[in-house]
């Protein structure tokens, strides 16, 4: 009887599935030192963002 396959743990945290199969992720630079940017792209930073085509395959692999 062969082992479950483990999924990626720093994936999981970073990653979510939609229903349609799409990967979902947080968009980077809004860490920190936020005071230098705009209003509008400090908005644009909260939104969830979706994987790129060339890294879909990749990450889809490390997710359950």
């Amino acid at each position: 009887m062969g082992k479950k396959a483990k999924s990626h743990r720093g994936a999981a945290k970073r990653f979510r599935k939609t229903a349609t199969g799409k990967i979902k992720r947080s968009r980077a630079y809004a860490g920190h030192i936020m005071t230098k940017k705009k209003r509008s792209r400090k908005r644009r930073l909260r939104k969830s963002a979706l994987v790129s085509k060339a890294d879909h395959k990749f990450i889809a692999a490390l997710l359950p």
